[in-house]
């Protein structure tokens, strides 16, 4: 049995992991201040599922205190709390900056001080990329596409921070692994791709498949911002959870290092072109969106190179069209959930 601590272990990828750690038998302590909308309902999901049989701390990453006391005696640390809106970040840098930076940091030292050198491990952003203007895109009917990349982008690609929210994300990234590098702190860097999947309560900025399905359940109206050919590379939240488990039991194998993890070159998604047929089938009716101007540091094309993480040992599962129609039953059988907000 591990002892988990999970910031943020009351959203989408958090509750989810927790479930999972929790079914395996192991000992977790969820560390959430349920801010994020569904964080509450989550939470409630997870007490009703395991009958209390976990700790939940009440707390703010910007709290160091509070961090020092929940990391003491754990095994590992996944830290998945964030700010997580590109927009919320422009309006107020400073908060976002003092949650996902500052936050960051705050767990990093709380590791670094328990003096049990616990596995780190930090989600990550594609975001941190930038809007990789001088990477060769090429338009299709449906999409856009790398001109010279089909494996999609590496890890080594040069780090360009681009919004508050790069920003912050970006200067975590590199903080957790530079602890690696200066304090033996055994931490990985998982640099996540479009994570979708149950109990996600998605908003314009983040979780937008989530978004576009709960919108085309309630009959609520789509944005598109861009053309709506932009490409994501897909991945179904189990298909995380498992590269999560590697991590989990083989830190030696990732400590220090920093891994793409998305669906990669196979599981990608035009955001509109090439979801709005899938969505129109299963809701019955032709839906349509209301589009808008492009936003600060949106790439036109984002698909990991996942070789890297394939080399642990891991691969994606669930293509998309599948995880849409998961998606979809989860979202129509839970709608209640959805009208409360």
């Amino acid at each position: 049995m591990t002892k988990v601590l999970i910031t943020g272990g009351a959203g989408f990828i958090g509750c989810n992991y927790a479930a999972h750690l929790l079914q395996a038998g192991h000992e977790v302590t969820i560390f959430d201040n349920l801010f994020r909308r569904g964080a509450a309902s989550n939470l409630d999901w997870l007490q009703k599922c395991f009958e209390g049989g976990f700790e939940f701390v009440y707390a703010d990453v910007r709290d160091p205190d509070a961090l020092m006391m929940a990391v003491d005696g754990q095994d590992a640390v996944f830290h998945l709390a964030a700010q997580v809106a590109v927009t919320s970040s422009m309006t107020d840098p400073r908060v976002d900056f003092e949650i996902n930076a500052h936050g960051t940091f705050n767990v990093l030292e709380a590791a670094r001080l328990s003096g049990r050198q616990p596995l780190v491990v930090y989600a990550s952003t594609n975001k941190v990329y930038g809007g990789m203007e001088q990477v060769r895109v090429v338009e299709a009917d449906t999409r856009w596409e790398y001109a010279d990349m089909p494996l999609g982008l590496p890890e080594t690609q040069p780090l360009n921070f681009h919004s508050p929210y790069g920003c912050s994300k970006g200067a975590g990234d590199q903080y957790v692994r530079d602890y690696a590098r200066i304090y033996g702190l055994p931490t990985v860097v998982f640099r996540q791709s479009c994570v979708y999947g149950q109990r996600q309560f998605g908003i314009e900025d983040q979780g937008w498949l989530a978004h576009f399905v709960i919108a085309a359940v309630l009959g609520r109206p789509i944005k598109i911002y861009g053309d709506g050919k932009q490409v994501r590379d897909m991945l179904w939240v189990d298909d995380l959870l498992a590269v999560f488990d590697l991590a989990l039991q083989h830190p030696e194998k990732v400590a220090g290092k920093v891994f793409n993890i998305g669906g990669g070159p196979d599981f990608t998604l035009a955001i509109w072109h090439e979801v709005q047929p899938y969505l129109s089938k299963l809701s019955g009716r032709d839906l349509q969106a209301n589009y808008y101007d492009w936003r600060p540091g949106d790439q036109k094309v984002y698909v990991s190179d996942i070789r890297a993480a394939k080399k642990l040992g891991w691969q994606p599962k669930v293509d998309p069209q599948t995880g849409l129609q998961w998606l979809w039953n989860w979202v129509n059988d839970n709608e209640a959930l959805f009208l409360e907000h």
